[in-house]
C-alpha cells in the first residue's frame, strides 16, 4: 500500500545549472526539479549515474515513475537569497586560449520539503526513514553536499483533494494547461489562474519554468541526445476557490494541500 512521505532536504549551497546559460554567468534554478530530485534519490540507493552519451542514468529509468512534490522551506516569497562563486576553470580543454574564468550564480542555504508516495516495502522508504544514503547526495554539484534529519521523515495518509473547499497549495504546482473551472468552461487567458485566489492580503507569486523530464532528439554527427522537457510552475500562499480544480491534488493529513508529479 502507498504511503506519502516527507523529509526536509538542507545544504549550505546549491547550483542546479540552467542548460541554456553557458556563456558569462552560470544561472541556477531556484527551485529543486524533479530530474534533480531523482538524482539525490539515486545516490541515496547507490544506483548508477550518467555512464554514457545518449543513454538515460540507471537512477532516472527506475525512479522516473515516481510521484514527487516540492516545497521550498525559509525562501522569501519563494526565491532563495544568492551569491555569485568565481572561480578559474583548471580542465585541459577549457583552457586552450588562456585561463577560462567561470561564474556561477549559486543559492545560499536551500531546503526544500519533498513528500513522495512510496510502498513500505519500497527500498527508498526505509534509507529516507534511517535518513542513510549509499552515495553522498548532492544539490547540483559534488562539493555541495545535501543532507536531512531523521525527525524530518514523516508520513501521511494519501487522500486525493476532492475540492470541497477553498484550499491553499504548500507545495510548488504545475498550473493547468488550460484552466478550467468545475463547470467545464476554460479561461484563455493563461495568467486565469490568478483571477480564481479569495485571499488577497499579502498573497504572492512566485513563476519558474522547471525540467520535469527528458525528451529525446536526434543530433547528426552524435545521434540520440537528451534534454530537459520543461513545465510552468508556481509557488504562491494565496487562496484558490474549489471551482479552480488543479490536477494531482493531495490533501495532508492536517489539511494543508499539496501537487504530485
Amino acid at each position: 500500500m502507498e504511503k506519502l512521505i516527507s523529509i526536509d532536504l538542507e545544504a549550505d549551497f546549491g547550483f542546479l545549472r540552467k542548460p541554456d546559460t553557458n556563456d558569462g554567468i552560470a544561472m541556477s534554478y531556484n527551485m529543486l526539479h524533479k530530474p534533480a530530485l531523482l538524482g539525490i534519490f539515486g545516490a541515496v540507493l547507490g544506483l548508477e549515474g550518467y555512464q554514457k552519451r545518449g543513454v538515460l542514468p540507471e537512477y532516472y529509468m527506475q525512479l522516473q515513475g515516481l510521484k514527487v512534490g516540492i516545497s521550498p522551506l525559509g525562501a522569501e516569497r519563494g526565491n532563495f537569497p544568492k551569491t555569485m562563486i568565481v572561480y578559474t576553470n583548471t580542465v585541459g580543454y577549457a583552457n586552450k586560449d588562456g585561463n577560462l574564468i567561470a561564474y556561477e550564480n549559486t543559492l545560499i542555504r536551500p531546503s526544500y520539503r519533498v513528500f513522495v508516495a512510496l510502498a513500505n516495502d519500497h527500498p527508498l522508504y526505509l534509507s529516507l526513514k534511517d535518513a542513510k544514503a549509499e552515495f553522498i547526495p548532492y544539490l547540483g554539484k559534488n562539493e555541495f553536499p545535501v543532507w536531512w534529519k531523521p525527525e524530518s521523515f514523516r508520513e501521511y495518509d494519501l487522500k486525493p483533494f476532492d475540492f470541497g473547499q477553498d484550499y491553499q497549495v504548500k507545495s510548488l504546482f504545475r498550473k493547468n494547461e488550460g484552466e478550467t473551472s468545475r463547470n467545464n468552461e476554460v479561461n484563455g487567458n493563461d495568467l486565469g489562474f490568478a483571477a480564481m485566489f479569495t485571499q488577497y492580503s499579502e498573497s504572492f507569486f512566485y513563476f519558474e519554468r522547471l525540467p520535469v523530464g527528458f525528451q529525446e532528439f536526434e543530433m547528426k554527427k552524435r545521434g540520440k541526445e537528451y534534454q530537459y522537457l520543461m513545465a510552468p510552475f508556481v509557488y504562491s500562499n494565496a487562496k484558490f476557490s474549489a471551482d479552480y480544480q488543479l490536477e494531482n491534488l493531495y490533501r495532508l493529513n492536517d489539511n494543508q494541500v499539496i501537487q504530485l508529479n
